[in-house]
């Protein structure tokens, strides 16, 4: 075996560890070559691998190698993401019917929406439901389906098609990591369709990622940079990034 194949099944099983599975198709991008050639090493490796469906695990996924674990990235980078939550709310306008996707951020996004704002807030996410649920002048609507511990969400074809048939103003959307080349990216399987669900629905696209997020490469690739309106993150982020994500950049 070629030390480019053992590179890339190191980096494959490295990846795995954290998310548990991976499409392909991310696969390949996430490797930089074919579906052929990650069916290749996969098939090599059988004994460390397995492949069914358009998904590959590994045979003995690490324990409690979730994609992120709610309770371990909590409180990670608190303040980082309380401020890019903070400039995300300015854009939550009284009357829209807003989207706020799942993960450890947009908590603070929901906690920085004031009572009263006569607005309609779609989720998926328990944590970030259950915040929105005690403030008066917000009405949730909580998409059902298969529940998935990992981002303490649910997922599944129904809430796909029930964002489709949903009129979405702005969407504040999440990610696990942010690279100018490859696009945004998150680590659950199950996130994929509805994220980009929401994406091609909502009128507004707003990325909302803490200034650690960047440069960082998670297994499942949901969006390019400009598909985004707008990124808001903190002060710690790099200003020259904007030039090069293509969309606004707003850490003030």
């Amino acid at each position: 075996m070629s030390t480019k194949s053992l590179d890339r099944i190191e980096t494959l099983t490295r990846s795995l560890e954290v998310s548990n599975v991976i499409r392909l198709k991310d696969a390949a991008d996430l490797l930089g070559v074919s579906e052929m050639t990650v069916r290749r090493d996969v098939a090599a490796c059988d004994n460390i691998f397995t492949y069914m469906g358009g998904y590959i695990t590994l045979k003995s996924p690490a324990a409690g190698g979730l994609g992120y674990i709610m309770d371990r990235e909590r409180g990670s980078h608190t303040d980082l993401k309380r401020a890019a939550c903070h400039i995300a709310a300015r854009y939550v306008k009284p009357g829209d019917t807003i989207f706020l996707d799942c993960g450890t951020t947009i908590p603070y996004l929901a906690n920085a929406i004031p009572e009263n704002r006569d607005i309609t807030a779609i989720c998926y996410s328990i944590n970030v439901a259950e915040i929105l649920c005690k403030k008066p002048g917000i009405r949730v609507i909580m998409l059902g389906g298969m529940y998935h511990a990992s981002s303490a969400s649910f997922a599944d074809s129904n809430s796909v098609n029930a964002i489709l048939n949903l009129n979405i103003n702005t969407a504040f959307m999440s990610a696990g990591g942010v690279n100018i080349s490859r696009g945004v990216s998150c680590s659950n399987p199950h996130e994929v369709d509805i994220k980009q669900a929401v994406l091609q629905t909502a009128a507004n696209k707003i990325l909302v990622v803490d200034s650690t997020k960047f440069n960082v490469i998670k297994p499942m690739l949901f969006a390019k940079l400009d598909q985004f309106d707008m990124i808001c993150s903190d002060p710690q982020c790099d200003p020259e990034l904007a030039a090069k994500t293509g969309c606004a950049l707003i850490t003030q």
